[in-house]
């Protein structure tokens, strides 16, 4: 996955193979497998090619050892991995005990609202793993119309959908076009 990522960024920033080649002075047969994710590249190649493309690389490392399943290839869920924004967490500054069994998590925030109760409570910590590639049924942390929520990804046959647990609140669904952007996964809260 890590490969179609850096792929995608490349080409969004129209930079060539060999543009990235000579200005990261990898070879570009081996940024070709790296893309066609026959190889993994090496930590300080990654960075580098990040680097290069200026995108914050810690928010494409969980997707460093991850593969791409069908579901996600045929919803074009790589046109909505996030590459380029990071989160401005609107509370003191403040650190938090990381549990053991959320290893994974980047960031937690605070909930604010009643949207995912009672799966997740208000002000309760969620613990998020940064541009984690998101299955069926996971929920997440989204970027949609300028907001930033917390919803269940739901796949179905023709749509994506963004499902509160609140029955108040009604289903987004997404078509190709809607601009969307999945921050993270929620892996937990405490």
């Amino acid at each position: 996955m890590i490969g179609s990522i850096l792929r995608k960024i490349r080409k969004d920033k129209n930079v060539t193979q060999s543009q990235l080649s000579r200005n990261t002075k990898i070879n570009v047969g081996h940024i070709t497998h790296i893309e066609n994710g026959e190889r993994n590249p090496s930590y300080k190649a990654f960075k580098n090619i990040c680097k290069y493309l200026k995108v914050p690389y810690s928010l494409l490392m969980s997707l460093y050892d991850k593969k791409i399943t069908d579901d996600q290839i045929n919803y074009k869920l790589l046109e909505h991995i996030n590459y380029n924004k990071i989160i401005s967490i609107d509370s003191p500054y403040s650190l938090i005990d990381c549990p053991d069994d959320m290893y994974k998590a980047s960031i937690a925030i605070k909930i604010h609202d009643n949207s995912m109760e009672p799966t997740l409570k208000v002000n309760n910590q969620a613990f998020i793993e940064l541009g984690a590639p998101l299955e069926n049924k996971d929920i997440g942390l989204f970027l949609y119309g300028g907001e930033t929520l917390i919803r269940k990804f739901i796949i179905k046959k023709n749509c994506l959908v963004l499902r509160a647990n609140n029955k108040d609140l009604h289903d987004i669904v997404l078509s190709e076009n809607d601009n969307f952007k999945i921050i993270g996964k929620v892996l937990g809260t405490n």
